[in-house]
């Protein structure tokens, strides 16, 4: 391999020829061969918005030469469109706070940009990371604005996966609706639903979960940028915090503002917390209603067996012919995955001490992944599973017909007592709650059964 030497203020390094990285991400490189995982491409594509921003605001405020902030511009442009994706290579587990990927992207631009400018890769007389390209910068400030940038950036496919989920759940709710089956709680027999009620209660919990998404991620969109290197704004002009908002703003799409307080900015994680933990939830209740699915369609012979899922594969390597819910444990298995990198972010977090929170490379990757990785498992299950599910409307009849549970709709007329000791009396003698109230005198059986209308009782009121 052919190599050029750099010098940093630690001293020259060989750097591969045909990298447009610099020594700094050399040393970076050989600092922390740990995982093998990169940087996450929404983190790039914001860290290289923010450098683009940068450039364009120092060259309107006259301190960065025209030729090099187009030059930075256009090597940005060059990124963000996907060119030398191949050059952050800077391992997830690096040095605190994040300065290697920060060095990463400002040596990569700064090469791209003397080239542009005639000259060669690694030339930081004519364009340098760090005076140039960082201009204004300070890893502290880049990075928590890279991470709520990139968040921001990934979470409306997560928020569009959630509604889909949703309103499959809404489709097969007003599918089911006329679907009497018995309610479970403490996992016996309860009073009559309707089984489109069940898929109806999910689909407005997802719902609601997009919305908590969506509302906790407005706080992403206050930066910090500007804050420098401890939240005072050294070296950096008294425009650019305002000017720098406006440009990224307008590179994003995104509403972005300032920070109501610069140190607050650099020393909370608080607004990526809130995110993060708005994402928990929803895998907190994703694992709920995943394993009520799995339930449901247990079986197929001795199981509930209320619903069957789509078959997607088969379940197993010995039992010919068997179905597992496999896009449920999909499901589970990722939400599960989420929630431990949520616990991941909270302990970094905590971790902070006094103006900076070192640990902010590993909040980004997990935020970020986490927020991908659930939106795709998401759109897999509504294509795979909860479009695609059937109910078994005379199981779920069989089941709330010999429910005698039922009876606690005549409480209102026997009393709860009485109506216990007959539903003790059905469950002993295996008879139905009807033919013990009728032997027992209590009531006549056309009235029981107009009490007992399964259909009737899955609506509020008190039925005589």
């Amino acid at each position: 391999m052919e190599f050029r030497v750099e010098k940093d203020s630690l001293g020259e390094l060989k750097v591969p020829a045909a990298a447009y990285y610099g020594v700094q991400t050399q040393r970076a490189v050989e600092n922390y061969p740990i995982s093998g995982l990169r940087p996450l491409p929404a983190f790039v594509k914001a860290t290289i918005q923010i450098k683009k921003a940068a450039a364009r605001v120092h060259k309107a405020l006259k301190l960065l030469p025209n030729d090099k902030a187009d030059a930075i511009v256009k090597a940005a442009d060059e990124v963000l469109a996907g060119q030398l994706a191949d050059q952050f290579v800077v391992d997830i587990f690096q040095a605190g706070a994040g300065t290697s990927h920060n060095m990463n992207c400002n040596e990569v631009l700064a090469s791209r940009a003397c080239e542009i400018l005639g000259g060669k890769r690694g030339d930081v007389k004519l364009c340098s990371p760090n005076d140039h390209v960082n201009m204004g910068q300070s890893t502290n400030d880049v990075i928590p604005t890279a991470i709520r940038l990139a968040a921001l950036d990934v979470l409306p496919g997560l928020v569009k996966a959630a509604e889909r989920l949703s309103a499959s759940f809404r489709a097969k709710s007003k599918e089911f609706d006329n679907i009497v089956k018995t309610g479970r709680t403490h996992l016996q027999d309860a009073v009559p639903v309707r089984l489109g009620q069940e898929f109806g209660a999910w689909a407005f919990n997802i719902g609601r979960h997009a919305k908590s998404i969506a509302a906790a991620a407005d706080g992403l969109r206050e930066l910090g940028l500007g804050g420098s290197a401890a939240g005072t704004g050294l070296n950096v002009h008294h425009e650019y915090r305002e000017r720098v908002a406006k440009a990224l703003s307008e590179q994003t799409g995104e509403k972005l503002r300032m920070a109501g307080d610069y140190f607050e900015a650099m020393q909370s994680m608080r607004p990526i917390q809130d995110v993060s933990m708005a994402v928990a939830s929803l895998c907190l209740d994703l694992t709920r209603i995943c394993n009520d699915l799995r339930m449901l369609c247990s079986g197929p012979l001795t199981g509930l067996a209320e619903i069957r899922l789509p078959a997607v594969q088969p379940g197993s390597s010995i039992m010919p012919g068997k179905i597992n819910p496999s896009m449920l444990e999909m499901m589970n298995q990722l939400s599960y995955a989420v929630l431990g990198r949520t616990q991941t972010v909270n302990y970094c977090a905590l971790a902070g001490q006094l103006e900076l929170n070192v640990m902010m490379p590993i909040i980004g990757y997990e935020l970020i992944s986490s927020i991908q990785w659930l939106g795709n498992g998401i759109n897999v299950l509504c294509e795979r599973c909860t479009d695609g599910i059937v109910a078994d409307a005379e199981r779920c009849r069989h089941y709330a017909e010999i429910n005698a549970t039922i009876g606690t709709a005549l409480n209102p007329q026997l009393g709860y007592l009485k109506v216990a000791e007959c539903i003790k009396e059905a469950l002993a003698k295996k008879k139905s709650i009807v033919d013990v109230v009728v032997e027992k005198g209590l009531m006549t059986r056309e009235k029981v059964l107009e009490i007992l209308d399964p259909r009737k009782l899955t609506e509020p009121g008190i039925h005589e």
